[in-house]
């Protein structure tokens, strides 16, 4: 019985051990999300630069697109603007904004100031498709297929090395 009082804390301990070393060997960037493998959501939101119209995955069909999900009051977004702004000036891929619980003359403001890389922007100012989306926060990218089928999600701002290692050997896969 003595035995049994010492060994089963230890076992305790060690279990608990091994789930903390596991934890902490993740990367917290590598979220997995639902929809990989997965049609985009449909949706119709108003457009940033005419709000009077709508847009949507709908006119993505047929073309290969990044979904980039930020707002003018993301501090992180505009860390990763420059990897935007060069992707779309150099062609690679054509980028949506979904622009996330943003006031739409603070996020025209804020593209004004910091270029805009976006072919359009979507506004979702109560964050409802950003909720069907899985977004867990900005800055979040989708890559979408032209077949609207969501190839790789990265959450936070895009670094280079994502860029290099994952969305272009994707884009090169989906030409």
């Amino acid at each position: 019985m003595k035995a049994l009082r010492i060994a089963l804390p230890l076992l305790l301990l060690a279990v608990l051990a091994f789930f903390l070393w596991r934890g902490l060997s993740l990367n917290p960037r590598e979220i997995p999300s639902a929809l990989i493998g997965k049609s985009v959501p449909e949706f119709s939101l108003p457009r940033l630069d005419a709000p009077q119209e709508q847009g949507g995955p709908a006119e993505m069909k047929g073309r290969v697109w990044l979904l980039n999900v930020w707002a003018s009051w993301c501090g992180s977004c505009i860390i990763e603007h420059p990897l935007l702004l060069d992707l779309s000036r150099r062609g690679v891929v054509e980028i949506v904004g979904l622009d996330y619980k943003d006031d739409a003359a603070a996020a025209g403001t804020w593209l004004k100031r910091n270029g805009n890389p976006y072919a359009h922007v979507w506004q979702d100012p109560d964050g409802r498709t950003g909720i069907d989306l899985g977004v867990y926060g900005v800055p979040e990218t989708f890559l979408v297929d032209a077949g609207g089928i969501v190839r790789a999600r990265h959450v936070g701002p895009l670094t280079q090395d994502f860029i290099d290692k994952t969305l272009l050997p994707l884009l090169a896969k989906e030409r």
